[in-house]
């Protein structure tokens, strides 16, 4: 390690139990010309819990789940935001910043959830169920959120639905994450289709083969996973919860029923918690890399723009979120 910058040097003791030494140096060049970059655009990088450590530890500013993502966004005082994270997560940076520049690192970084339903389909979702109203996931897009009534996140999405003092409301668009929310509360939730490609590849066999494997392994299960799942699994709640229960509990072993690099995130503070790790990535969340981020800073690359005529009642949507 003595070849590397100072500063590169010491973010490795932050990532060495994640990232191999032979790895690290593929990543220094970009980690420096990042952190020179923000200082000199004034810019603030917001990562997601899914991105990978060199991004995560690294050069992020502002690290968290959807909720904590969109409520410190509010908070943010440089002119420029990078979103690492995916596309809906930009959108949502802007609607709370739209004097601000939002850059996205790639536009192709999208979420199938958030193409599993369109702004048509909340219209006629509407006229379908006259009087009911419409929570959306902010795991979709800014036009989506302009039809609804509210938004929520996996973390506090019951609490949003039991806000509305409504006997039911329609949940969209993550089919699982409504089920996990109706078996928690007396209101009706009429669901969508929609699923995550990561959480949904997990299984109730999965967990069984992982206890087999791991005696007395605990596992966490993210909500956006089969109902079965989460009844299998010893915690459900938000990446951000989950996070939590590891720093709360202390458990000597531990599974996260989620996408890879949040384990990895998880155990750089916690050396003494032995992380199992099932791997599925999320395609969309892994296009950001630190090429990209330092791309983006140096070219104003991938500005996040949205329809005046949408932001506003998205806007709206999600402010009542955060009101919760």
């Amino acid at each position: 390690m003595s070849a590397v910058l100072p500063t590169a040097a010491f973010l490795y003791e932050r990532v060495r139990r994640v990232i191999p030494p032979i790895e690290w140096p593929a990543f220094v060049e970009d980690i420096e010309a990042i952190l020179a970059l923000k200082r000199e655009r004034n810019a603030i990088i917001l990562a997601h819990n899914y991105q990978t450590p060199e991004i995560y530890h690294c050069v992020a500013d502002i690290v968290g789940d959807s909720l904590a993502l969109a409520r410190k966004a509010v908070t943010v005082e440089a002119q420029v935001i990078v979103l690492a994270g995916v596309h809906f997560m930009a959108e949502t940076a802007k609607l709370l910043n739209p004097n601000k520049t939002v850059l996205i690192p790639d536009m192709g970084a999208g979420c199938s959830l958030a193409d599993s339903i369109t702004a048509q389909d909340v219209r006629l979702m509407r006229e379908s169920y006259p009087g009911v109203p419409i929570v959306t996931y902010v795991n979709t897009s800014a036009a989506v959120k302009a039809e609804s009534d509210i938004c929520c996140t996996s973390g506090n999405a019951k609490a949003v639905v039991e806000s509305l003092g409504a006997p039911r409301v329609i949940m969209l668009p993550d089919e699982y994450l409504a089920k996990n929310v109706a078996a928690e509360t007396k209101v009706g939730i009429i669901a969508w289709k929609g699923r995550c490609e990561v959480h949904e590849r997990f299984t109730p066999a999965d967990i069984r083969e992982l206890r087999a494997a791991h005696p007395g392994v605990i596992v966490l299960a993210h909500p956006e996973c089969h109902p079965e799942v989460v009844t299998e699994a010893d915690f459900s709640g938000s990446t951000a919860a989950m996070s939590d229960y590891v720093e709360r509990e202390k458990p000597p072993r531990i599974v996260l029923m989620t996408e890879c690099s949040m384990s990895d995130n998880v155990a750089v503070a916690h050396p003494d918690v032995e992380f199992v790790r099932p791997c599925n990535l999320c395609p969309h969340m892994k296009r950001i890399t630190l090429a990209n981020i330092r791309a983006a800073l140096e070219e104003n690359r991938h500005e996040i723009r949205i329809d005046p005529g949408i932001a506003g009642p998205a806007r709206r949507a999600v402010e009542r979120m955060l009101s919760i």
